[in-house]
């Protein structure tokens, strides 16, 4: 089993290397540290499964994702995110992945996850499976967030949690005017007027704790 492991922290990576190589002595684990390192490799070379970050600071996990699945729709990628799971599992189950998990997760669930994705299931917790079966009993119509792009989501969801213009920058690797810039189009798609409107629109619909 090959495995590349996407994620900014050279310590996660290292951590999850370690938790990895418990799983048989058949693993073959890389990594890569950004993006665009992560298209490459995958591009380059034959991989299982590809265990992915969500935030990467310079091509968000979720574009990855999507690339990744429209190129290479059998490689199977495990998303990996400090986020909680209501914020971005059953966006990321759409786009392809094959899993969620995330970093405050137990080794164990990693492990379980990998030989779950390894096998060619979904590791999907039970309280994901209620979500997709309930949106799938009762599909709603289209919520405003959902025309949003994957970056665009992220910000939103960093806004409503209450992170201000230079934290979300730094958090990011990108400038303040830049963040400014997207709050600013979010709005506008949203069509709403100022971030307390989002805010309370994240709450109402769960996206944030």
């Amino acid at each position: 089993m090959r495995i590349l492991i996407a994620d900014d922290h050279a310590i996660i990576r290292e951590g999850l290397k370690q938790i990895i190589a418990g799983i048989n002595e058949e693993v073959i684990v890389d990594e890569a540290g950004s993006g665009i390192e992560v298209l490459k490799k995958a591009r380059e070379f034959f991989y299982d499964i590809l265990v992915l970050d969500i935030s990467l600071p310079d091509i968000n996990g979720l574009e990855i994702l999507k690339i990744l699945k429209s190129e290479k729709p059998d490689l199977h990628v495990l998303m990996l995110s400090i986020h909680p799971e209501e914020l971005y599992a059953l966006r990321v189950i759409k786009a392809g992945a094959s899993g969620y998990l995330t970093k405050s997760s137990a080794p164990e669930e990693l492990f379980r996850a990998i030989k779950k994705i390894s096998s060619g299931g979904r590791y999907i917790t039970e309280s994901l499976g209620e979500r997709l079966a309930e949106e799938l009993e009762h599909k709603s119509p289209d919520l405003p967030h959902e025309a949003l792009s994957d970056r665009e989501y992220e910000i939103m969801c960093m806004i409503a949690a209450g992170k201000s213009t230079d934290e979300i920058a730094a958090v990011l690797y990108i400038s303040a005017s830049t963040v400014r810039t997207y709050r600013a189009r979010i709005l506008e798609k949203m069509n709403m007027a100022d971030n307390s409107q989002l805010i309370l629109y994240c709450i109402k619909n769960k996206l944030v704790e």
